[in-house]
């Protein structure tokens, strides 16, 4: 069974999303050309980027790097003229074609792309077993009970929680997957109690 996205069109105008292989390193150049110069188009522009740390001198350092280095999406309606003002722009090698017309990105694979980029430009970091973030054991004999992320390795996805258990703080090793992650403003209060 084939899956077909139809296409619907804004103003008389069908936009579909095209891929632009551009020198790598210049997508950000390209995208200002294109805004500079086809600012009076109908045209969505993306470069998906994603949040990465990076290791240097002993420090984390957060960097933001391109998702699909080399390529530039774009959204508008390819017409004959669009396709040949687009072969000017400064570090534009080709817009991706097959032998006959330019080829159009499928709309599924582009939402896969907007929804990691929460319709921006970057992924963010998951901050799913942050120290720090509170927690709610979702499994085991443990269920029901909050607590803090002391550390987590994710060589073993063991996550190290502290918690308020009999009146006393303790710190409890725990399998990633037996945990749910909330966010700390979520928390009434830390005392569990053991009633059920």
């Amino acid at each position: 069974m084939r899956l077909y996205v139809r296409q619907i069109p804004i103003g008389g105008v069908c936009l579909k999303w095209y891929a632009l292989f551009v020198r790598t390193g210049e997508e950000e150049h390209v995208r200002l050309h294109l805004e500079r110069v086809l600012s009076d188009r109908e045209m969505r522009i993306l470069i998906p980027k994603r949040k990465i740390i990076e290791r240097r001198g002993g420090r984390n350092c957060e960097k933001i790097k391109t998702l699909l280095p080399g390529y530039v999406l774009i959204k508008a309606d390819m017409s004959q003229e669009l396709y040949y003002e687009l072969k000017t722009v400064p570090n534009l090698i080709r817009v991706l074609r097959d032998e006959s017309e330019p080829v159009e990105v499928l709309e599924r694979e582009i939402a896969v792309i907007l929804a990691l980029t929460d319709n921006g430009d970057v992924i963010d970091f998951s901050s799913v077993y942050k120290e720090g973030n509170a927690i709610r054991v979702v499994d085991g004999p443990l269920k029901g009970l909050e607590g803090i992320i002391e550390s987590y390795d994710h060589r073993k996805k063991r996550i190290k929680i502290r918690l308020d258990f009999m009146g006393r703080t303790r710190r409890i090793d725990l399998g990633a997957h037996l945990v749910d992650v909330y966010k700390l403003s979520d928390i009434k209060c830390t005392t569990v109690s053991m009633e059920k």
